[in-house]
């Protein structure tokens, strides 16, 4: 057996170790914990990278669990899709749980082992859902996922219990729906091997219960992923939870259904079937659209700086949408960089919002004046990189994938689409300007003298602490690299995982 075809393994099993050791040692007296997580995480990123190189250059990797053949035995599978998919997952991890150890030890103190062992099967459950071809060990690593997910919104602050019980029901919801899809798809093809099904499909013909099976399969994950307007659970879970597993779900969780969607309509299926026969991808345009806007106003309205980017996540996440329900070779190239870029974007932005919360004890935007940039000038450097990121400007990361969004809707002529992208980008200047000003400008309406200069030389610096800073700097940096980079990206990596009819 060629050894690389452990690779799939590689990146599965890390996190679930790490899990097992985290809770083996108590944390008052090691750090391993801790270590637990950032190794394995970093163990399932550079093995996520390996497969990656290895699916583009060598072709897709088939594991089979146990040596049965599928469709009756159960195969990881690791293509240029799910690979990227694997290494944004534990490479964002990774920097979350390097800037975590300081801020978990204060928020939960008395809950530091749960917290990473928790935490670990959320990765490990996200890995899954991405690398597995079976339809129901996919189901599987949804709930795993999905419960640890739960557990960390509520271990947040007084609120976050109701959070994260409105955020289970929902969720429960969801899964119910994406399971009774695909009980209908088990019906019509008799195995539940996603190739299998794929080859099964054509033959079997238009059923209503292929139809229905594919319906309830979207809007199961249309739940998970808070594609408008099934948003209800993300603002309230997201300002809820504690700063580290924010930090930790808000960049990737909704990804991994965004991976189950392309999954589902643009491999499983023929995208001509989802674009034209049953306009599916079209209503997941239009509610991706929605979402954008619908997200960014109520951006606006916010005051806290936390809820604020809440509420931007289901903005972009209506990007993905978007790009998705334009079924064509630009639209998925723009969802797929723009799942990137979010990832690295969001990341960055709920870490500096945790330095903020850490130096000042608050993140409330009214309060925000020009000493913050006197006393954290890195880190609100990095927060600035960021949001003109994700207000979509060059040469960071955030303007390519929108570009790559404004380019397929130019091609499949949809100018409502194109227009709702400009307004957005309008939008997200207008939230995320309303914090450049109070940080970089003096809105106080007094001039500025040399007394005003005096008293910015006396401020004493006080930046965030090494290991709260360098995840910051390393993702807002990334930015720029991913936007220079953009074309070698998309050349080497994402249009290998166009598929055929696309």
């Amino acid at each position: 057996m060629d050894p690389w075809v452990h690779l799939a393994v590689a990146v599965l099993l890390p996190p679930f170790f790490g899990a097992l050791v985290a809770v083996l040692f108590p944390a008052r007296r090691t750090n391993l914990p801790w270590i637990a997580a950032v190794v394995s995480c970093g163990l399932a990123f550079f093995a996520s990278v390996a497969g990656l190189i290895y699916a583009v250059t060598e072709g897709t990797v088939h594991y089979h669990l146990g040596g049965w053949e599928p469709p009756m035995g159960i195969e990881l599978v690791m293509d240029p899709l799910s690979a990227f998919f694997c290494a944004v997952i534990a490479g964002v991890a990774s920097f979350v749980f390097i800037h975590g150890k300081t801020v978990v030890e204060r928020e939960t103190p008395e809950k530091v082992i749960p917290f990473y062992s928790t935490a670990l099967l959320l990765i490990g459950g996200l890995l899954g859902i991405i690398l597995t071809g079976d339809l129901f060990n996919l189901y599987v690593f949804l709930e795993i996922s999905s419960l640890a997910g739960y557990a960390l919104v509520a271990i947040g602050d007084k609120r976050a219990p109701v959070s994260a019980f409105r955020y289970l029901i929902l969720g429960t919801i969801g899964a119910s729906f994406y399971l009774l899809g695909v009980a209908f798809l088990f019906m019509e093809t008799g195995s539940l091997n996603m190739r299998d099904v794929a080859e099964i499909i054509p033959i079997a013909g238009d059923s209503p219960a292929t139809v229905a099976g594919l319906i309830l399969i979207v809007f199961g994950i249309g739940l998970k992923m808070a594609l408008f307007p099934m948003h209800g659970w993300l603002s309230d879970a997201y300002t809820h939870a504690t700063s580290t597993s924010t930090a930790i779900i808000a960049p990737i969780g909704t990804k991994v259904a965004a991976y189950v969607l392309l999954r589902t309509c643009f491999y499983m299926f023929d995208p001509e079937y989802v674009r034209n026969e049953i306009p599916l991808t079209t209503i997941i345009g239009f509610l991706g659209a929605a979402g954008i806007i619908w997200g960014s106003v109520l951006a606006i309205a916010q005051r806290d700086l936390k809820r604020m980017l809440a509420y931007s996540s289901i903005s972009q996440v209506g990007y993905i949408a978007l790009g998705v329900g334009l079924a064509s070779p630009y639209g998925m190239i723009g969802a797929v960089l723009h799942t990137l870029n979010h990832a690295v974007m969001k990341a960055c932005l709920f870490l500096v919002n945790t330095n903020i919360l850490e130096r000042f004890r608050h993140t409330h935007i009214p309060r925000f004046d020009r000493t913050y940039r006197i006393r954290m000038p890195w880190t609100m450097a990095a927060f600035t990189v960021s949001a003109i990121s994700m207000i979509g400007l060059p040469p960071t990361a955030g303007f390519f994938s929108k570009w790559y969004l404004v380019l397929g809707s130019w091609e499949r002529s949809n100018y409502l689409f194109l227009a709702v992208i400009v307004i957005s980008s309008l939008l997200n200047i207008v939230y995320f300007f309303r914090v450049l000003e109070k940080v970089y400008l003096r809105t106080d309406g007094e001039p500025y003298d040399d007394r005003n200069e005096q008293e910015d030389l006396a401020l004493k610096r006080e930046e965030a602490r090494g290991s709260m800073l360098f995840p910051v700097l390393f993702l807002a940096v990334g930015l720029l690299v991913i936007g220079l980079a953009n074309a070698f990206i998309v050349t080497t990596f994402i249009r290998p995982m166009i598929p055929d009819g696309l």
